[in-house]
This record gives structure tokens, C-alpha cells and sequence, in this order.
């Protein structure tokens, strides 16, 4: 599959880039080095090949969950850089 700078052009498009001339030359090679190793990729014999969500066997490192008791709000709210002694206080996002 040949990748001409026209179509890097449109996927920069897309992706609301603006690439310098020196850029889309640059770009152009290093997609169709890219492609070209996906379509490698495509054309070993993958049958009977188990489809996989990750490369590696993962686990959960997390403890599960159980019910306990909450934080004193005193202590919940000891590191806050702000605070009125029930809430934290955080700058307006929206407005006043």
C-alpha cells in the first residue's frame, strides 16, 4: 500500500495539525514505514491464535473491598489547602 503525501495531508486534516512542508515529507516516510509493518503483521498465519485484550498475563494487585469505618472529618480535612472546617474549598470553575 503506497502512502502519498496527500493522504498524510488529510489525516493531519483531521487531526487539526498544520504541518510545514519539511514535516509532511518526513511524516509521509515514517506512516508508510509504519504501514508497511502492519501489514506484515497481517500476513502471518494467526489460526487458531487466541485473540488477546493484553501481551501479558494480568493481575489484580488491589485488596478487595470491605466495609469500614470513614475518616473524622477533622482528619479528612487536615491536608486540604483549603477549607472552611466542613468542606474543602476549591477555585470557581463555572463562575460566581
Amino acid at each position: 500500500m503506497a502512502l502519498s503525501p496527500q493522504d498524510v495531508e488529510k489525516v493531519a486534516l483531521l487531526a487539526r495539525l498544520q504541518l510545514e512542508p519539511q514535516e509532511l515529507q518526513q511524516l509521509t516516510g515514517q506512516l508508510a514505514r509504519v504501514l508497511e509493518y502492519v501489514d506484515q503483521l497481517g500476513q502471518l498465519d494467526t489460526e487458531g491464535v487466541e485473540p488477546l485484550a493484553h501481551a501479558v498475563e494480568l493481575t489484580d494487585v488491589f485488596r478487595p473491598d470491605q466495609p469500614q469505618e470513614c475518616l473524622p472529618r477533622q482528619q479528612a480535612l487536615a491536608g486540604a489547602p483549603r477549607s472552611d472546617g466542613q468542606f474543602y474549598l476549591v477555585p470557581a470553575v463555572l463562575g460566581e
